[in-house]
């Protein structure tokens, strides 16, 4: 075969700093929260918070009803995010994330599905002309269309060209 196929072009494609200009939207599949991700997660955390795991008790809460912990719902924003396409692609330049920020403007409940909405709200050089910051916004998006949890991300990611940067 002469010319190379769609999977080997793709299995080639790299995502680095000068690719993420400020206003870069995507959004990742959805997973839906359910009563045995929170007791997974309150036994492997320890985190027995009587919201989160006692039924009867979260009924008399301002909720009504039990509420998955919010590093939970902060974890499977990490997961859907990398496991999409662009996080996927932007892999091999990313050097690391350098500092996470959490909101949690409305609770989310066992039985909601959320998925990613993530936009590009910051892309900055470094004095290393070899590398760059790209500031993310990640909003989990219930399946009423409310966010749920807002995660800021910093990341430090290689440059294509070093040489040509500015």
């Amino acid at each position: 075969m002469s010319n190379p196929s769609v999977i080997e072009a793709v299995a080639q494609a790299a995502i680095y700093w000068e690719d993420l200009p400020v206003g870069t939207r995507y959004t990742t599949s959805s997973r839906t929260i359910t009563e045995g991700d929170v007791a997974a997660f309150a036994a492997l955390t320890g985190d027995f918070n009587r919201l989160h795991v006692d039924a009867e008790y979260a009924k008399a809460s301002i909720y009504g009803q039990r509420i998955a912990h919010g590093m939970l719902v902060a974890s499977f924003m990490a997961g859907l995010t990398s496991r999409s396409i662009p996080n996927q692609l932007m892999e091999g330049a990313l050097f690391g994330v350098l500092q996470n920020t959490l909101k949690f403007p409305r609770p989310t409940f066992i039985g909601d599905t959320i998925r990613v909405e993530i936009e590009v709200v910051e892309q900055r050089p470094t004095s290393r002309p070899d590398r760059g910051l790209i500031g993310f916004l990640r909003k989990a998006i219930n399946q009423r269309g409310e966010v749920a949890a807002e995660l800021g991300a910093t990341c430090l990611l290689k440059r294509r060209d070093p040489a040509v940067a500015s």
